[in-house]
């Protein structure tokens, strides 16, 4: 199979991981081999539940019977995907209440960049430093990366970086900005939290001149915090409310959510302003709305914050210069790339599953399933410890 997936599937960088994988359950993965490795990272914070959670596959299942696909989004009414933005609606703050649904979290980068820019009739897009929203074309325009970027050029006009909890630069979203795009804690960067009251100060900003605010929580939302979203830990409410990776047990979702008085302006001038055919299939909303409930009606988010005080009061070495993050969302912090990358690499062949960060080449991720036990927290760390261990002494 490996030299079979390295000819015929692209590849995304020169030297993949590539363990062949024979199937993943609750926070293990196997590979054909028959070795188990401790998942620590669950699909780049995808796999909220851990793998096969039995709710989710119920669900995916009892939709499959019923019926999969039948119109492109928005034009019939199907019960999981209405459910599933009913329950949104009920957990999110006001005036968020209506989510439009589509297959990833950059496609939901794009809607939520053509909602602000439709809705102000402005065309200034303001982003962070060091930001990272997706791949796609407008979520590249705001990825605070130039030389990621600039091989792709030329992107969309008109968007600027600020630094990220810089207060001053705040100054910088005018009259002609049609929306602030931040990620609630920023991800690719390295997981830095805002810092004093900096995304409110943002919104105020945003409110005096008429600019909207998008906030990224692909990454943070759905108990990865403690909080079913990032946000409710700042006293701030955006105006547009961006999704996706753990929102759906594992499968490809993505959405964006606003007022319905905003979401309102893309149906029309021009009609249909925002199409997609897959978003909202049944199935997939089927193993979201699953996936929701299962987070919300647990205990799980409570769990987390108690989870991420285990994980601090393991996570001391001489080589950890930090811990950075919130809930099961964090960074051990070393001092190279070169140190992260050998004890990512001596993990993986202990069976413990690390991985990097985007742009900040010292961090270690750390994101298990929110389902992680106690028990498996301490023996991953163990295994962490004693590659540091070994690493630190030769």
């Amino acid at each position: 199979m490996l030299s079979d997936f390295l000819k015929y599937q692209a590849q995304t960088s020169m030297y993949p991981l590539a363990m062949e994988i024979s199937h993943a359950k609750g926070s293990y993965i196997y590979d054909t081999a028959g070795n188990a490795h401790l998942d620590f990272v669950a699909g780049v914070s995808v796999c909220s539940l851990g793998h096969g959670h039995p709710k989710v596959i119920k669900a995916v299942k009892d939709q499959m019977d019923r019926y999969a696909h039948v119109m492109v989004y928005g034009e019939y009414a199907q019960q999981p995907a209405v459910n599933l933005s009913k329950l949104l609606a009920e957990k999110l703050t006001h005036p968020l209440d209506t989510t439009y649904l589509v297959n990833s979290g950059t496609e939901a980068i794009e809607g939520a960049l053509k909602l602000a820019r439709r809705a102000t009739g402005r065309s200034e897009i303001i982003y962070a430093h060091h930001a990272y929203h997706g791949n796609t074309m407008g979520s590249l325009s705001v990825m605070g990366y130039e030389e990621r970027k600039k091989p792709f050029g030329p992107l969309l006009p008109e968007c600027h970086s600020i630094l990220f909890n810089s207060e001053a630069d705040i100054k910088k979203i005018t009259q002609g900005t049609a929306a602030v795009i931040l990620e609630t804690i920023q991800g690719g960067a390295g997981f830095i939290l805002p810092e004093n009251d900096y995304l409110r100060k943002v919104k105020l900003r945003c409110e005096e001149i008429g600019a909207l605010l998008i906030l990224d929580e692909i990454q943070t939302g759905f108990g990865r915090t403690g909080k079913l979203f990032g946000f409710e830990h700042y006293n701030t409410v955006p105006d547009i409310l961006v999704m996706g990776k753990g929102m759906a047990g594992g499968l490809p979702i993505g959405a964006f959510t606003a007022s319905n008085s905003l979401m309102s302006v893309l149906k029309n001038n021009p009609k249909m302003g925002h199409i997609t055919t897959f978003g909202g299939n049944p199935v997939i909303a089927s193993a979201a709305l699953a996936t929701l409930k299962e987070i919300i009606e647990s205990d799980l988010m409570i769990q987390t914050l108690q989870k991420e005080k285990l994980f601090r009061s393991l996570l001391k070495h001489p080589l950890i210069t930090e811990v950075r993050g919130k809930g099961l969302m964090l960074a051990i912090m070393v001092d190279s790339a070169e140190i992260a990358t050998e004890i990512i690499l001596a993990c993986k062949d202990k069976n413990l599953i690390l991985f990097w960060l985007l742009f900040e080449p010292r961090a270690i991720r750390i994101t298990p399933p929110l389902t992680i036990t106690e028990t498996e927290i301490r023996e991953g760390c163990a295994i962490l410890t004693d590659v540091l261990d070994e690493f630190h002494n030769n």
